[in-house]
Protein backbone atom coordinates (compact mmCIF):
# COMPACT_ATOMS: atom_id res chain seq x y z
CA UNK A 1 0.00 0.00 0.00
CA UNK A 2 1.48 3.16 -1.17
CA UNK A 3 0.67 6.54 1.03
CA UNK A 4 1.75 10.01 -0.13
CA UNK A 5 2.99 12.72 3.20
CA UNK A 6 -0.19 13.87 3.73
CA UNK A 7 -2.10 10.67 4.17
CA UNK A 8 -0.74 9.47 7.61
CA UNK A 9 -1.04 11.23 10.79
CA UNK A 10 0.16 9.90 14.64
CA UNK A 11 -2.03 10.44 17.59
CA UNK A 12 0.06 9.72 21.10
CA UNK A 13 -1.98 8.91 23.26
CA UNK A 14 -0.94 9.14 27.05
CA UNK A 15 3.06 8.01 26.21
CA UNK A 16 4.73 8.95 29.23
CA UNK A 17 8.06 7.94 28.23
CA UNK A 18 9.70 11.75 26.35
CA UNK A 19 12.39 9.34 24.86
CA UNK A 20 9.91 7.08 23.33
CA UNK A 21 8.15 10.41 22.20
CA UNK A 22 11.61 11.63 20.56
CA UNK A 23 11.90 8.46 19.07
CA UNK A 24 8.71 8.33 17.79
CA UNK A 25 9.68 11.78 16.09
CA UNK A 26 12.30 11.02 14.47
CA UNK A 27 10.74 7.64 12.77
CA UNK A 28 7.40 9.68 12.00
CA UNK A 29 9.89 12.30 10.61
CA UNK A 30 12.21 9.17 7.98
CA UNK A 31 8.68 7.37 7.17
CA UNK A 32 7.13 11.14 5.92
CA UNK A 33 4.51 11.29 8.90
CA UNK A 34 2.12 14.63 7.73
CA UNK A 35 1.74 15.19 11.90
CA UNK A 36 1.88 14.12 15.15
CA UNK A 37 -1.00 14.81 17.88
CA UNK A 38 0.15 14.32 21.10
CA UNK A 39 -2.50 13.97 23.72
CA UNK A 40 -3.40 13.73 27.11
CA UNK A 41 -0.03 13.16 29.54
CA UNK A 42 2.46 12.70 26.64
CA UNK A 43 5.23 15.20 26.40
CA UNK A 44 5.26 17.65 23.90
CA UNK A 45 8.79 19.05 22.50
CA UNK A 46 8.07 22.49 23.63
CA UNK A 47 7.26 22.25 28.19
CA UNK A 48 4.61 24.22 30.19
CA UNK A 49 7.23 27.25 30.71
CA UNK A 50 7.49 27.57 26.65
CA UNK A 51 11.25 26.09 26.71
CA UNK A 52 12.44 23.16 24.39
CA UNK A 53 12.67 20.16 25.78
CA UNK A 54 16.50 18.96 25.99
CA UNK A 55 15.57 15.60 26.91
CA UNK A 56 13.17 15.42 23.44
CA UNK A 57 15.25 17.00 21.01
CA UNK A 58 18.47 14.96 22.27
CA UNK A 59 16.05 11.70 21.10
CA UNK A 60 14.67 13.51 18.45
CA UNK A 61 17.51 15.08 16.65
CA UNK A 62 15.52 17.87 15.19
CA UNK A 63 12.46 15.74 14.03
CA UNK A 64 10.45 17.93 16.36
CA UNK A 65 10.99 20.91 14.90
CA UNK A 66 11.01 19.34 10.80
CA UNK A 67 7.45 17.22 12.03
CA UNK A 68 4.35 19.35 12.56
CA UNK A 69 2.90 18.70 15.93
CA UNK A 70 -0.06 19.91 18.17
CA UNK A 71 -0.90 18.80 21.62
CA UNK A 72 -5.10 17.65 22.67
CA UNK A 73 -5.89 17.51 26.58
CA UNK A 74 -8.54 14.63 25.55
CA UNK A 75 -8.33 12.20 22.73
CA UNK A 76 -12.19 12.05 21.78
CA UNK A 77 -13.13 15.26 20.26
CA UNK A 78 -9.94 14.65 18.17
CA UNK A 79 -11.05 11.53 16.88
CA UNK A 80 -14.00 13.00 16.07
CA UNK A 81 -13.04 16.10 14.30
CA UNK A 82 -10.25 13.87 12.11
CA UNK A 83 -12.81 11.28 11.15
CA UNK A 84 -15.69 14.42 9.78
CA UNK A 85 -13.02 15.24 8.15
CA UNK A 86 -12.55 12.08 6.02
CA UNK A 87 -9.54 10.42 8.00
CA UNK A 88 -9.38 6.62 8.93
CA UNK A 89 -8.64 6.02 12.90
CA UNK A 90 -6.61 3.19 13.64
CA UNK A 91 -5.77 1.67 16.99
CA UNK A 92 -2.45 -0.39 17.01
CA UNK A 93 -3.53 -2.47 20.20
CA UNK A 94 -3.92 -6.41 20.79
CA UNK A 95 -7.59 -6.69 20.93
CA UNK A 96 -10.16 -9.65 20.23
CA UNK A 97 -11.09 -7.23 17.15
CA UNK A 98 -7.46 -6.97 15.87
CA UNK A 99 -6.15 -7.85 12.53
CA UNK A 100 -2.80 -8.36 11.48
CA UNK A 101 -1.24 -5.09 10.61
CA UNK A 102 0.24 -6.51 7.50
CA UNK A 103 -3.32 -7.51 5.88
CA UNK A 104 -4.78 -3.77 6.74
CA UNK A 105 -5.74 -1.87 3.38
CA UNK A 106 -7.20 1.69 3.02
CA UNK A 107 -7.68 4.17 0.41
CA UNK A 108 -8.25 6.90 2.52
CA UNK A 109 -5.58 9.07 4.98
CA UNK A 110 -5.27 7.85 8.13
CA UNK A 111 -4.59 8.70 11.55
CA UNK A 112 -2.29 5.83 13.68
CA UNK A 113 -2.91 5.38 17.43
CA UNK A 114 -0.17 4.38 19.87
CA UNK A 115 -1.41 3.96 23.03
CA UNK A 116 0.12 4.12 27.31
CA UNK A 117 3.64 1.94 27.06
CA UNK A 118 1.65 -0.07 30.27
CA UNK A 119 -2.20 -0.02 29.82
CA UNK A 120 -1.61 0.30 26.28
CA UNK A 121 -5.69 2.40 24.19
CA UNK A 122 -8.54 2.23 26.73
CA UNK A 123 -11.48 -0.02 25.22
CA UNK A 124 -13.46 3.71 25.23
CA UNK A 125 -10.88 4.56 22.93
CA UNK A 126 -10.83 1.51 21.09
CA UNK A 127 -14.35 1.65 20.28
CA UNK A 128 -13.92 5.09 18.11
CA UNK A 129 -11.90 3.27 15.89
CA UNK A 130 -12.41 2.24 12.54
CA UNK A 131 -9.95 -0.46 12.76
CA UNK A 132 -7.54 -2.13 15.31
CA UNK A 133 -4.31 -3.52 14.22
CA UNK A 134 -1.88 -5.22 15.92
CA UNK A 135 1.90 -6.79 15.11
CA UNK A 136 1.39 -10.91 16.36
CA UNK A 137 4.04 -11.69 18.73
CA UNK A 138 5.69 -14.95 18.83
CA UNK A 139 7.90 -14.94 22.14
CA UNK A 140 7.35 -14.48 25.85
CA UNK A 141 6.76 -10.79 26.21
CA UNK A 142 3.04 -9.91 25.01
CA UNK A 143 4.35 -6.36 23.54
CA UNK A 144 7.13 -4.52 21.75
CA UNK A 145 8.64 -0.75 22.78
CA UNK A 146 6.04 1.87 21.62
CA UNK A 147 8.61 3.30 19.92
CA UNK A 148 9.59 0.24 17.85
CA UNK A 149 5.60 -0.42 17.08
CA UNK A 150 6.03 3.08 15.47
CA UNK A 151 8.53 2.27 13.40
CA UNK A 152 7.38 -1.30 11.98
CA UNK A 153 3.68 -0.37 11.10
CA UNK A 154 4.59 3.13 9.65
CA UNK A 155 7.44 1.89 7.09
CA UNK A 156 4.56 -1.15 6.42
CA UNK A 157 1.94 1.54 5.18
CA UNK A 158 4.67 3.67 3.56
Amino acid sequence: MSHGKKDILLILHNIRSVHNVGSIFRTADGAGVEKLYLVGHTPTPIDRFGRARKDLAKVALGAEVSVSWEYHKTISPLIRKLRKEGVGVVAVEQDERSVNYKTFKTKKPVALILGNEVTGIPKKVLALCDAIVEIPMRGKKESLNVSVVAGIVLFELV
